[in-house]
């Protein structure tokens, strides 16, 4: 049974529910591969994803970094070993390319490991989304990128909903005709294994234009 996480972004670590979850759905614990969306930068190292990790508990016995000083031969062999793929924070765009450019995507949806995305990449690991600059893209004018697809919906991660609820609304309403769109703010979660979503956190649903708060199931 396959297992996603979509993250927001969390400033201390993980809640407890959420770690819980994480400690029970990963149970091989050979190999984390974690996937730069900021491939050209080398600092980026995803230190901060991993200390939440970390903090729950949950440790590997390899940790493998994919970023451009990767060959992209060994990268999808790291991919196809994985236990646990990460999808780093940063910049999605930039993500969406490397995603192309190794040709991963495939690779990830046919692996069998957890699959987890924090921010960027947990849009990334959605279907669809929408890029604009009113989400802090750094786009001239809206657009719609494919995703690696892990599941038939779209996701709006890490994104200060509460106070921009109308923009939010608007923006997204045509893309919601056409696919539910899941969206969050920090400490925040979507779960999906098999099909089963589980939310933690306040996250919402916006579908056919109408937006809905979700309760926690966890």
């Amino acid at each position: 049974m396959k297992t996603h996480y979509y993250l927001g972004w969390f400033n201390n670590f993980f809640p407890e529910n959420l770690g819980r979850l994480l400690q029970e759905d990963i149970t091989d614990r050979k190999s984390l591969a974690m996937i730069s969306s900021n491939p050209s930068i080398y600092y980026d190292d995803g230190a901060t994803e991993r200390s939440w990790l970390d903090q729950a508990g949950i440790m590997f016995d390899e940790y493998h970094l994919i970023n451009y000083r990767v060959q992209k031969e060994v990268a999808q062999t790291i991919i196809q070993n994985a236990s646990v793929i990460l999808l780093l924070g940063g910049d999605i765009l930039k993500l969406n390319n490397f995603l192309k450019e190794y040709e991963l995507s495939d690779l990830i949806k046919k692996s069998s490991a957890v699959v987890m995305g924090a921010s960027a990449g947990a849009i990334n690991m959605s279907a669809k989304w929408l890029s604009s600059k009113n989400f802090g893209d750094k786009v001239e004018m809206n657009s719609v990128y494919d995703g690696i697809g892990l599941d038939n919906f779209s996701v709006l991660s890490h994104f200060d909903l509460e106070n921009n609820m109308a923009l939010v609304q608007s923006e997204l309403s045509l893309l919601s005709e056409e696919i539910d769109i899941y969206a969050s703010n920090k400490d925040c979660a979507l779960r999906v294994k098999g099909d089963k979503i589980d939310v933690i956190g306040n996250v919402y649903l916006l579908s056919h234009s109408k937006i809905q708060k979700l309760d926690e199931t966890i």
